[in-house]
């Protein structure tokens, strides 16, 4: 499965980005449990088809299915795909630089893929800061783990259908937010200019290392540098501005604590026994 992943990532840079991105999509709603991976029917309208999911970049899926392919091949009916997102998803943030955290195995993948299930259980850029923490929160995570997870656009990309009323028409007034850094918004109007006929043009969540796991996007949040809307409010909000400074500081403390978070996140409504199954192929049920 490694060599699946590495090949994959090397082939396709945005890989671990779009794992990332997979993994919590999948772990926010019904948990950890692959629910996210299945394909629609005509009888069914699945999670990776709710309006929040149609972004999710196809890199993601496609590394799982071919790891799914790999150990099917090598033990076939013993990994479930739940298992492999996680794990995929762990090996990816550390081939980028991030760091490597304790995995644990046994989920079952999940029997149920409703995208009348998703809305609400995922923050959008356009939340409130009180939104934000509450699905966090709702959870079982604290602000401080909130913002250690958000630290994951330190790789990725946004597409720019979603900043546009920040850089185009942000006020009567001002056409651009005033939280965002001047020059840096004159370079994604550049960059998003032509939206309207390409809805798939996108920029880079890290303007300074977008292809390192590092700590330089909460170094980037005070100086106006934060593509998204609820990436600049945690710099804002005195309930997380103390966890982005200290992150912009301290990479370990960063890595530390992202490490935990995501330990935690990946046991989020884990499935087992009769609860769920290992799957033939990923974006089926048995």
């Amino acid at each position: 499965m490694q060599d699946t992943t590495t090949n994959k990532q090397i082939t396709s840079p945005t890989t671990a980005a779009a794992a990332l991105r997979l993994f919590f999509h999948d772990c926010l709603v019904e948990g950890c449990d692959g629910s996210v991976l299945i394909s629609s029917t005509h009888f069914n309208k699945a999670e990776r088809d709710a309006d929040i999911n149609l972004s999710l970049p196809g890199d993601g899926f496609d590394v799982v299915v071919r790891a799914k392919t790999a150990l099917e091949l090598a033990c076939p009916g013993v990994v479930s795909c739940a298992d492999i997102l996680a794990v995929v998803t762990r090996n990816l943030v550390t081939m980028m630089g991030g760091p490597f955290y304790t995995v644990k195995l046994g989920r079952r993948d999940g029997l149920i893929s409703q995208s009348s299930r998703v809305e609400g259980n995922l923050p959008k850029p356009s939340m409130s800061m009180n939104q934000l923490i509450y699905i966090f929160t709702s959870r079982g995570f604290t602000i401080q783990e909130m913002v250690a997870l958000s630290g994951a656009h330190t790789i990725g990309l946004s597409h720019c259908t979603e900043i546009t009323s920040d850089i185009y028409n942000y006020s009567r007034t001002s056409p651009i937010d005033p939280s965002l850094n001047q020059r840096y918004a004159e370079g994604l109007r550049s960059a998003c200019a032509d939206y309207h006929k390409n809805p798939s043009l996108s920029v880079f969540n890290d303007v300074m290392t977008p292809r390192n796991f590092d700590n330089a996007y909460f170094q980037n949040l005070p100086r106006g540098l934060g593509v998204l809307k609820s990436d600049r409010a945690l710099v804002m909000d005195p309930r997380t501005r103390p966890f982005v400074e200290l992150y912009a500081r301290d990479q370990k403390a960063f890595f530390e604590a992202f490490g935990r978070a995501m330990e935690k996140l990946s046991l989020v409504g884990v499935k087992s026994g009769r609860r769920g199954e290992v799957r033939r192929r990923c974006d089926s049920f048995n």
